[in-house]
């Protein structure tokens, strides 16, 4: 076995004895960098590896190899002049090329064996076994594959003839004859029948250097690439293994110019090396764009590119990598798999992933934390509701646990096998507001996709619907939200045939519904259809019986979100929180305990009031006593006084904010487009209030 002695005890060396002990093909002799902090000679001295922070005592005919890994010229430049004549130094940028390559090939070999586990014929060409022979017939390559396939080690035939690992090795007769040798048919001693290609290895002069059997894989290449003495030798070895590969490579130069391709590429796109060689990357294409360019101009790799290839059209799947040498680039190389049954299980795949993606209720009745008297009127009128088929409204502020609600009674429905379609109303623009709820026909408008796509009501077809801020759905949606109501049909935009559907909606609102029917915001025969099932969801303040058991619930989950171990709240914290009004219910004491969480130290197990200085309980108290004086007006209405106490709360939190009206949304809790209703309402912009 070869002697390595690596210069440079960096970040890189250290990669490149990691890489060297774990393959176990050449000893570790040495490990030298002038840094005696270098993490390097730490992990060395741990394997028992010599280290050192000079190389020239080193240096020295037991020595076959130096891999210069400092990155320095001067380094360099002294090694090539003390080394001897028998020991090869490696500069530092080759062995870092080999390392990326090991990496990027590692990486592709994980992709596809993960997505095509079926595809044997294209996969397990990655695990065919290699050996290498110089010319006195010795061992100087013999991978893992040929290991398990001869049931002989590595270390036990390198060096020796070829003849202790396989007594019917014909590589002899290789060399001999200087002929090569395809798909030959071969019985080893341990049994096994396998097929083998040898080939002579001629270097650039023509000299021969030795031979090569390959067992169909070529994953092995940067091994066999950490075998060779000199570059000449690794590019002839490398041009023979891909000569002899089933996989389909191509490689071209840094202009983007067909270089190199293999039998397996014309054999795959119908191309010969005369439609391919010297001209443009595009040229093997039918559909798509080349990924050889895309990296050309990156200089990143690119991992399973689908495209159409040669005059068939073949369909593939592309992964291509640059070839960067001391920081230049050279051009890219190509592997070209190909991949029709991939391309239908990751259809197949995709489309479920999808489904379970928008399908997937995730909670039940179980999930909803609380005791007290207005949260299990609501659970048992939510799962009585969800034993109906009726329309159900859940109504409740902002934070409460509405969505909560909408999961669970879907999942305790007997449509809870069916489709759950979650559309925050609020959310999506209005101009597209429709052809996401109803769908659209192909040519409804510019960009409309190929076929027309359906809505989020035919994807709930049999399930159901949660309409999320229904308030806030603009006045000509209402009107076709009404129809799906009363006809059960919908009508995609561009479309003219009404569909059939069958689906349960559940919709929820934080906003004073009927105050905006009254200001003629929303439709009062809408209203009377949603509203059939009414539950009202209580704020927090209404509730706080249960925030010590939400509190333990939320700090189990917070726990596994941040890595912690929280076990609790002290008494004076929980005092805290009993004493705080909770504008922004649950989803505010999410909130507050995750804060805590994070700003906690780490043998802190207990959050405490220190832990919570937003949530001073005199400021609370304060802030109480002056809401209670400006709403108690004996001659105000209950409206009144709700609208005067809004319109207070959004012109404070708008200075607060600098009038920014997006964060003020944020903080109130509060959609952007309810916001600026609010504010045109109460003539709150900036210019007026000055």
């Amino acid at each position: 076995m070869q002697s390595v002695m690596i210069v440079g005890a960096g970040k890189g060396g250290l990669a490149l004895l990691k890489m060297l002990i774990e393959t176990n093909v050449m000893e570790v002799a040495a490990v030298i960098d002038k840094n005696e902090q270098a993490p390097g000679l730490a992990y060395a001295r741990n394997k028992g590896i010599l280290t050192s922070l000079d190389w020239e005592p080193i240096l020295s005919e037991q020595i076959d190899i130096v891999v210069e890994a400092t990155g320095s010229e001067e380094v360099l430049q002294k090694l090539l002049k003390k080394r001897s004549r028998k020991t090869v130094i490696i500069p530092g940028s080759v062995a870092h090329i080999v390392t990326k390559l090991i990496d990027e090939k590692e990486n592709l070999i994980s992709k596809l064996k993960e997505e095509t586990y079926k595809q044997e014929t294209i996969f397990n060409t990655t695990n065919d076994g290699m050996i290498v022979i110089d010319t006195n017939e010795n061992i100087i390559l013999y991978n893992k594959t040929a290991e398990a396939l001869t049931n002989k080690k590595k270390e036990d035939v390198l060096g020796k003839n070829i003849y202790h690992a396989i007594s019917s090795s014909r590589l002899p007769e290789t060399l001999r004859l200087q002929e090569a040798e395809y798909n030959q048919e071969q019985i080893l001693e341990s049994g096994v029948k396998i097929i083998t290609t040898r080939l002579p290895i001629y270097d650039d002069e023509g000299k021969l250097l030795g031979a090569l059997s390959v067992f169909k894989d070529i994953t092995e290449v940067v091994q066999l690439a950490e075998e060779l003495t000199n570059l000449k030798e690794i590019q002839t070895m490398l041009q023979a293994i891909i000569q002899s590969s089933d996989e389909a490579i191509s490689v071209v130069d840094e202009k983007g110019r067909g270089i190199l391709i293999n039998p397996a590429y014309t054999r795959m796109t119908g191309l010969t090396e005369e439609e391919v060689i010297g001209k443009p990357a595009t040229a093997d294409i039918s559909e798509g764009e080349s990924m050889h360019l895309r990296v050309l101009q990156t200089r990143r790799p690119v991992r399973g590119v689908r495209m159409k290839v040669g005059p068939k059209k073949k369909d593939v799947i592309v992964n291509v990598a640059p070839i960067i040498v001391d920081g230049k680039l050279k051009g890219s190389v190509g592997v070209i798999q190909d991949v029709s049954e991939i391309k239908k299980l990751t259809t197949e795949l995709n489309r479920a992933r999808q489904i379970i993606r928008t399908l997937e209720a995730k909670y039940s009745f179980e999930d909803i934390i609380g005791s007290s008297e207005q949260m299990e009127l609501a659970i048992e009128q939510a799962k009585l509701g969800a034993k109906t088929p009726a329309t159900v409204l859940l109504r409740g502020e902002s934070g409460t646990g509405k969505e909560l609600f909408a999961h669970a009674i879907h999942n305790a429905s007997d449509r809870k096998y069916n489709k759950f379609i979650r559309v925050n109303c609020a959310a999506i623009s209005e101009n597209l507001l429709e052809s996401e709820l109803f769908g659209y026909e192909e040519g409804a408008f510019s960009g409309a996709s190929r076929g027309g796509r359906r809505g989020y009501f035919e994807e709930a077809n049999n399930g159901s619907i949660f309409l999320d801020e229904i308030g806030e759905l603009p006045p000509n949606m209402q009107a076709k939200l009404l129809r799906v109501l009363q006809e059960k049909e919908i009508v995609r935009v561009g479309g003219t045939k009404p569909i059939s559907i069958n689906v349960r909606i559940i919709a929820a609102t934080n906003i004073n519904i009927e105050k905006a029917m009254a200001d003629g915001a929303f439709r009062e025969d809408l209203y009377y259809r949603l509203n059939r099932y009414p539950i009202s969801i209580p704020p927090l303040k209404q509730r706080k019986e249960d925030i010590p058991a939400l509190c333990e619930h939320l700090i189990q989950k917070l726990n596994q979100d941040y890595g912690r171990n929280i076990k609790g709240l002290t008494q004076k914290a929980i005092h805290i929180l009993l004493n705080y009004n909770w504008p922004g219910n649950v989803r505010e004491l999410e909130n507050v305990l995750g804060r805590a969480i994070i700003f906690m130290h780490h043998h802190e197990v207990y959050i405490d009031f220190e832990h919570l200085p937003i949530l001073d309980s005199g400021e609370i108290e304060k802030k109480e006593t002056n809401l209670s004086l400006f709403v108690n007006n004996k001659e105000d209405t209950l409206a009144d006084a709700v609208e005067r106490l809004e319109k207070l709360m959004i012109e404070e939190t708008l200075k607060k904010h600098g009038y920014n009206r997006t964060k003020t949304a944020q903080s109130l809790g509060v959609s952007l487009r309810n916001l600026y209703y609010k504010i045109e309402k109460y003539k709150l912009a900036k210019n007026s209030m000055q």
